[in-house]
């Protein structure tokens, strides 16, 4: 099938509007082909998970571009970096580490997008509404924006998210079309649930490892208290798995009802998930016993929301940790400025409270202690950073990261 391309696609491509432009529409061309995507469709926003340094290739990418006056052509947010550049005395991190760190997140600022530098561009003022097709990458991103919101991106990676955001195009393809929306694979809770953050957790934990490449739908989820939680089960699932959207039915906006989320036809498969289900699979995350030493706590992947913030800041003044142990937040610099105006965070350090910006724990090096526990309440968190820094991890509920934090070693409730 040969890809149609319209008439200022083909201009784009001559190089009309530069070679940067020329270069993206060629890779974006070349990509589409690949997928078997038969023409290409306008997008109204992208997320660009290419900040992050991995090394000279990435650099080099994102300065040709540069070089070739490319400018991204819808408004474009940009996920989490290698550096805090809000707390950049936090890093530790070579000379020739952080200098083209450095310049990967300000060349990705010359092409024109925004400097959000977070991995929840949802919690910002470009968040896309139901049915907008965007380019997205960022795995929890991407889920977020397909189930919660009901917008439509596919999984983009590195690279092709930006050639679609400096053609403002993307593939007619995949999760951008509604028959391709269509839920396969049931996953029924049963029991009674109470909505506690760790039940989102442990059913992401469980479709994402049991989905493969089909679109999960789950029933019997409770009513979750705030998209914070579909949050963490989205990260979750785009953990363990490869899922990019999910159907929660009666929650979620494409799935009023299973039958709607399935669109009419019969689930491939049914799994059921109980209690005990959900147990194993939150005890998997944590790689020690309660009473554990503890070295740190480390909140918010992906990024705390202000919603988040408001929880927690009053659980720091009633159980006050103060034992020295540090409590990382990693936290928007939108959101982040917004709690500084708003005074929340004064006099917080007292409790061991260090907000993190612009990046996240277990990506860069910024904790101080890698030779005790650290507890998170995050399953990506969790399941990430024993292999990326090498730390023992315990998973417990925000509460109990502070109990412990007050005590000095891990603590979790009975459930």
């Amino acid at each position: 099938m040969m890809l149609e391309l319209s008439a200022d696609d083909q201009s784009m491509l001559q190089g009309e509007h530069g070679p940067a432009a020329a270069a993206a529409m060629k890779i974006l061309v070349a990509f589409s082909n690949a997928v078997g995507a038969p023409k290409l469709l306008d997008i109204s926003g992208a997320h660009i998970d290419g900040c992050l340094y991995h090394g000279k290739a990435g650099l080099d990418f994102v300065e040709r571009l540069v070089e070739g006056n490319g400018r991204v052509l819808v408004p474009t947010t940009l996920n989490v970096g290698s550096f805090d550049l809000i707390h950049p005395g936090m890093v530790k991190m070579p000379a020739a580490q952080e200098a083209p760190a450095r310049r990967l997140m300000k060349a990705h600022l010359e092409l024109g997008c925004q400097a959000t530098f977070t991995c929840a561009p949802y919690q910002t003022r470009f968040r896309p509404g139901f049915g907008e097709q965007i380019a997205w990458g960022e795995s929890n991103a991407i889920v977020f924006a397909n189930s919660v919101i009901g917008a439509r991106t596919n999984r983009y990676g590195d690279f092709i998210d930006l050639c679609c955001a400096m053609t403002g195009r993307a593939p007619s393809w995949g999760l951008h079309l509604s028959e391709n929306r269509r839920g396969q694979i049931l996953f029924e809770l049963t029991g009674a649930f109470e909505p506690s953050d760790a039940l989102f957790v442990g059913v992401g934990l469980i479709i994402g490892r049991a989905s493969g490449d089909r679109i999960p739908v789950i029933s019997g989820l409770p009513q979750p208290r705030d998209e914070d939680q579909l949050k963490a089960l989205g990260a979750a699932a785009a953990t363990t798995g490869a899922v990019a959207l999910f159907h929660a039915v009666s929650i979620t906006p494409e799935a009023n009802t299973i039958d709607e989320a399935f669109h009419g036809m019969a689930p491939d498969e049914t799994i059921r998930i109980t209690r005990a289900d959900i147990d194993h699979a939150l005890a998997k995350l944590s790689s020690v016993p309660d009473g554990a030493p503890l070295a740190a706590v480390s909140l918010g992947t992906p990024h705390f929301s202000h919603e988040e913030w408001m929880r927690l800041l009053p659980l720091l003044r009633e159980l006050a940790p103060s034992r020295g142990i540090p409590i990382y937040v990693n936290t928007g610099r939108a959101t982040l400025t917004r709690l500084q105006d708003e005074g929340a965070l004064a006099g917080m350090e007292a409790f061991g409270l260090i907000p993190v910006a612009d990046t996240c724990t277990y990506v860069t090096a910024i904790i101080e202690r890698l030779d005790g526990v650290v507890m998170t309440n995050s399953g990506k968190w969790a399941h990430y950073a024993p292999g990326n820094i090498g730390v023992s991890v315990a998973f417990a509920d925000i509460r109990d990261c502070i109990r412990s934090a007050a005590v000095g070693h891990v603590l979790r409730s009975v459930s």
